[in-house]
């Protein structure tokens, strides 16, 4: 990341401090679900009975640390199989494409999601956890929905 997205990244953070929120649901449940920046949509998962059906649900805003993240998450918890994808698109940042990207494309040599279209798409984790990601996980694209009822009948089908 250049020096200017840095502290234009400081700056969101003290004047627009979003909290990093996920919920645990059922561990043994296989399926995760990333609401992208839909906080209602969040809150719905963890207030529903659906969460007994679902391993976590939690958001992703950024391209990078936030993809390292899931990505991290789903190696340690290799119940996971299905990760659904919803909710509104991280304006700017894209967080949801570059994870779709990464899931169908890997990173080239110097750990950029390739064919990413956002800002600073460059990851941490290492080509075999981002394999692992490709190759074991089923990614559900649903990105921009934010019905609840839609979301929910795709977790009950899964």
């Amino acid at each position: 990341m250049n020096a200017l997205g840095e502290i234009i990244g400081e700056l969101c953070k003290v004047i627009l401090p979003i909290p990093e929120e996920y919920y645990r649901g059922n561990s043994d449940s296989s399926i995760a679900i990333c609401t992208l920046s839909s906080i209602n949509l969040l809150k719905k998962f963890a207030t529903s009975e659906i969460l007994d059906n679902i391993s976590i649900v939690g958001r992703l805003l950024s391209e990078n640390k936030g993809i390292d993240s899931i990505i991290e998450y789903v190696n340690k918890n290799q119940k996971i199989t299905t990760l659904i994808l919803c909710g509104k698109e991280v304006w700017g940042h894209k967080a949801g494409h570059s994870l779709s990207q990464l899931h169908k494309n890997g990173v080239d040599k110097n750990n950029r999601i390739i064919n990413s279209t956002s800002p600073d798409p460059y990851l941490t984790v290492s080509k075999s956890q981002i394999q692992y990601f490709q190759n074991n996980i089923t990614l559900v694209n649903l990105i921009n929905e934010i019905d609840f009822k839609k979301i929910s009948d795709k977790i009950r089908i899964s």
